[in-house]
């Protein structure tokens, strides 16, 4: 049986500052250079946005001048989670107006999809008890009745971070989920930098079938210091606008950080790269 191709993924938060005077020259124009390069060597690749799409408050406004000149142009190929910045706004109508159907409801704003060989599931790290709740208990479900061997979840606010906001226990009981059923990745943004855990449960033990959680709050905003370092730390970098790729294969997964260089000179040695096999 000829093993199906590998999907192209690629991630990133915390995106379109909205301060800068153009949005042409800004780091989220730089970022999505580097995306609308990739997607357009392969019609099957896509985007993940972490949350914090703009700043300082998620508004419509940000959205038509900022977000839509740069990583809108591949809207259509994108998946996002929202943010912080983007509730500052209530109740953040106008990230599900910007992205739609995509982006869940604001009743409802979490989803699931597969992605080639593997599930797909974005949550919502910002919620209130109730909603929280909700979140949990569909997300139990959809772990419940997925036949994929390999699962990737994100959501914006990380479980683990060494920098400046730190480490945000809000999504351990998601995390807890996860792990039981055998999930393999966490995406998350709300730092601005990269950074990647070793594979750990949800109580930061090391814990080789645990899931390995990318930081990428690098899509353009601006670099914050990392602070106290966080056990099971692997890489940081606080240094540049990347954007983390990703390669989904049927039997587990390929990772590169992509720094946002001119298109026409890709990484010829990318930050940070490495494979793991799925459970």
């Amino acid at each position: 049986m000829q093993t199906p191709p590998a999907q192209i993924v690629y991630a990133a938060g915390d995106i379109a500052r909205c301060a800068h005077p153009d949005p042409r020259w800004s780091g989220a124009a730089d970022t999505a250079a580097v995306v609308a390069y990739g997607l357009a060597a392969d019609p099957q690749a896509v985007v993940l946005t972490l949350g914090d799409h703009t700043y300082p408050r998620g508004t419509a406004r940000e959205f038509a001048d900022c977000y839509d000149p740069t990583w809108g142009r591949f809207k259509d190929r994108t998946w996002p989670t929202p943010g912080n910045h983007e509730y500052y706004t209530k109740g953040a109508l106008p990230y599900f107006a910007y992205f739609g159907a995509r982006a869940g409801r604001p009743e409802r704003s979490w989803y699931s999809l597969d992605l080639g060989s593997w599930r797909v599931i974005s949550l919502d790290s910002n919620l209130a008890p109730a909603a929280h709740a909700a979140q949990l208990k569909w997300l139990r479900e959809e772990l419940k009745n997925n036949p994929r061997r390999c699962t990737l979840a994100f959501w914006h606010h990380p479980l683990y971070s060494s920098g400046g906001h730190g480490s945000v226990p809000k999504m351990r009981d998601a995390w807890a989920l996860l792990h039981a059923a055998g999930a393999e990745l966490v995406l998350s943004g709300h730092d601005h930098d990269y950074e990647r855990f070793a594979p750990q449960d949800a109580h930061g033990k090391h814990d080789p079938r645990g899931m390995r959680q990318f930081v990428v709050g690098t899509g353009g905003a601006f670099a914050t210091p990392f602070l106290l370092f966080e056990k099971h730390s692997e890489t940081r970098d606080a240094s540049r606008n990347a954007v983390l790729r990703l390669q989904l294969r049927e039997d587990g997964y390929d990772w590169e950080l992509l720094e946002a260089t001119p298109p026409e000179l890709p990484n010829a040695s990318p930050p940070d790269h490495g494979s793991a096999a799925c459970h």
